[in-house]
């Protein structure tokens, strides 16, 4: 198994601030543009990015089989356009502090997804009793509200949307055929912005000039926590491991706190830092090596 160096502890920790600030970009974004424009832009930047990328290196074309061109369309629904959607849509309503833990919430998803399908990935006890305890971070995140009819309800069942959807293109991701990495993103982001272009002028019209703080955050939407983390992401992928890199679980919904109250000004209801507790904690007991 590979040793993680100093590089990939740096890269790892980078990654956990650019993806817990993508929360508080998103936010932004809203302020000028609908949920629509905003995960368009994102994945069509994103796209053209990597395009770019996959150009300057040289990455060579696969082999493609009926095999391969389904899987990469689930991945790249599952992975860009669905989450990417449903995360601005729920932002609107719902502080981004709250998405931000939502995506905790992925990982414990994929404990009862991958059990039947992923090889080597069968439910034990320890795994199902850290899917329990992190199951009731979740209930506890929805709060007592959610089935009520809430204004927030939807928005907050959204965010959760999001991490599973998040959960599937994982899985998919793992039982895919051969593909560099690196393709494998941009062809995702190819397919997720194929699907939200024709969307975006049906539902809200052509974008437009709306500021320079929304501009400027799709933008970096496009560039930073898309294009240039997938790249940071597969870069650590290769030199440490998967499971290394999911150690950036832990740390996007504290990132996203931290943005959210310091820089939004979001004010965080006591439940929230419970939730956070016990997803992380299922977390932990779930993933914890013998």
């Amino acid at each position: 198994m590979p040793q993680p160096t100093l590089r990939d502890w740096l890269s790892i920790a980078a990654l956990g601030l650019i993806w817990g600030a993508t929360f508080m970009v998103i936010a932004l974004a809203l302020r000028g543009y609908g949920p629509v424009t905003v995960a368009t832009a994102r994945t069509t930047l994103g796209a053209v990015t990597l395009w770019i990328a996959v150009l300057v290196l040289g990455r060579p074309l696969p082999r493609w089989s009926a095999r391969l061109g389904a899987h990469v369309l689930v991945i790249g629904l599952f992975s860009t356009a669905f989450p990417f959607f449903l995360l601005s849509w729920g932002q609107q309503s719902v502080p981004s502090a709250f998405a931000g833990l939502s995506m905790a919430a992925g990982p414990l998803f994929v404990l009862p997804l991958a059990h039947a399908p992923v090889p080597g990935e069968q439910l034990s006890w320890r795994k199902a009793s850290g899917f329990s305890l992190g199951f009731l971070g979740v209930l506890v995140l929805m709060g007592s509200d959610a089935l009520s009819g809430s204004a927030t309800a939807l928005p907050r069942l959204a965010c959760l949307c999001a991490a599973l959807c998040y959960a599937v293109a994982s899985i998919t991701t793992r039982r895919c055929p051969p593909i560099d990495p690196i393709l494998l993103a941009a062809f995702a982001l190819l397919v997720g912005a194929l699907a939200l272009i024709p969307a975006m002028p049906w539902s809200e019209g052509l974008p437009r000039p709306a500021g320079a703080v929304p501009m400027a955050a799709i933008v970096i939407l496009g560039l930073v926590p898309t294009a240039l983390a997938t790249l940071i992401r597969v870069q650590v992928i290769r030199a440490a491991g998967p499971s290394f890199t999911a150690l950036t679980s832990y740390q996007v919904p504290l990132w996203s706190f931290f943005f959210g109250a310091l820089v939004l000004g979001e004010v965080l209801a006591p439940r929230f830092f419970v939730a956070l507790g016990l997803i992380l904690a299922g977390l932990t007991l779930s993933h914890r090596r013998r």
